[in-house]
């Protein structure tokens, strides 16, 4: 009965959903929800917090095989997941059923995450074009070229003025562009010194985000125009995550970092130096919690850097955590799907998928959609 009610209130969804797409291509906002996950780590501040609880226990609602890896990580709307695969299609599956909608094919491996953006999934592929493509039919609406491939997801901005909407991508070809949404047009590009990994964060005016050059870059959101770089001591594979002014992330070498945007330095330094962070931060009210190839979770204070516990899993944590009330989702490369308190650092539950999982949770409604080998696998409350 609890998961027949959150399939009504996906079908309520889905409907004001669709309703928006025909008033407005181009919506206020683009966060989790109660019955949504429009967008990798649930907000342009890339925290990684869904809203409501975590599931006191769960089990396997279905499996879905693509023809190849799954990295990337669902974005969830609408009683639909959308998802990637390394097979080069975007899936877009039936929440309740674990039935394909329909799939898009690109030129080549799928291993971002997408956007659902008034009406529009947005994804990167690493055939390096970046494609729009309406959310109900599958249709390619436009796409925008890159120099190389895509690996980070998708964010927006409000354009300035109210004059629609930007998309944020970062590429291989060491930039990161803003794209008008409804035409698939530049903006504007910034060039680093390297290839761009991840997703660019966005809060308060600013983008920010950093790659194979070792530096975080902050940029000014309207412009596209450089306000500082930040050395973050070695090159950064995730996404950074910003709340309150700070920007969290990790580096290759295993330093984990804390990055004040307004005094343009690092506050803090956390981590062994030994094992690499590839996982993206995800930020709670006291802590920030970060996966490592140490095969841990590590939770880490926010004032101070010094940590406040970790979480031995199988395997190592490519997975970047969501937090869901008071537990933190993740996935690890020996196939095991976990829910850690926060509090402490103790075991919720845990589940043996027994495929390697790198994708990140989407979390919403009371289902985790969740990559593992070559499948895309949902769950839901036990109860």
């Amino acid at each position: 009965m609890a998961i027949r009610i959150l399939y009504i209130a996906a079908a309520c969804a889905a409907f004001l959903f669709s309703s928006c797409e025909r008033r407005s291509p181009a919506p206020t906002t683009a966060a989790a929800s109660a019955t949504a996950w429009p967008m990798a780590r649930g907000d342009p501040a890339l925290r990684g917090v869904a809203p409501g609880p975590c599931p006191a226990a769960i089990r396997l609602l279905w499996r879905l095989e693509t023809g190849g890896e799954v990295k990337s990580s669902a974005v969830i709307a609408g009683g639909r997941a959308y998802i990637g695969s390394v097979d080069g299609h975007l899936y877009t599956i039936d929440i309740e059923t674990g039935k394909p909608v329909w799939s898009f094919k690109t030129a080549d491996a799928i291993e971002a995450p997408p956007l659902l953006l008034g009406g529009r999934v947005y994804v990167g592929s690493c055939d390096g074009w970046l494609y729009a493509i309406d959310a109900a039919s599958g249709a390619l609406r436009w796409r925008f070229q890159t120099q190389d491939k895509i690996l980070g997801a998708p964010n927006w901005i409000a354009a300035p003025e109210g004059a629609g909407v930007w998309i944020l991508i970062g590429s291989y070809d060491f930039r990161v562009y803003a794209i008008d949404a409804a035409s698939g047009e530049m903006v504007w590009s910034f060039e680093s010194d390297n290839y761009v990994n991840g997703a660019p964060a966005v809060a308060d005016g600013k983008v920010v985000f950093g790659g194979c050059d070792a530096l975080l870059h902050i940029v000014d959101a309207s412009k596209g125009t450089e306000i500082a770089k930040v050395d973050a001591g070695a090159y950064i594979a995730a996404s950074p995550a910003i709340a309150d002014g700070r920007a969290y992330v990790g580096n290759y070498e295993g330093t984990f970092i804390a990055v004040d945007l307004a005094a343009e330095k690092v506050l803090w330094h956390y981590g062994d130096e030994m094992s690499a962070f590839y996982a993206s931060p995800a930020v709670g009210d006291r802590l920030v919690a970060v996966g490592c190839r140490d095969g841990k979770l590590h939770a880490v204070d926010r004032e101070t850097g010094k940590a406040a516990w970790t979480f031995a899993a199988r395997g190592d944590v490519d997975s970047s955590p969501v937090l869901a009330g008071d537990a933190a989702i993740f996935g690890s490369t020996e196939g095991w799907l976990y829910a850690v308190r926060l509090a402490d650092g103790k075991e919720v539950w845990s589940f043996e998928v027994g495929e390697d999982i790198v994708s990140s949770p989407a979390v919403a409604g009371g289902i985790i959609v969740i990559g593992a080998g070559d499948s895309v696998y949902a769950f839901g409350p036990k109860d």
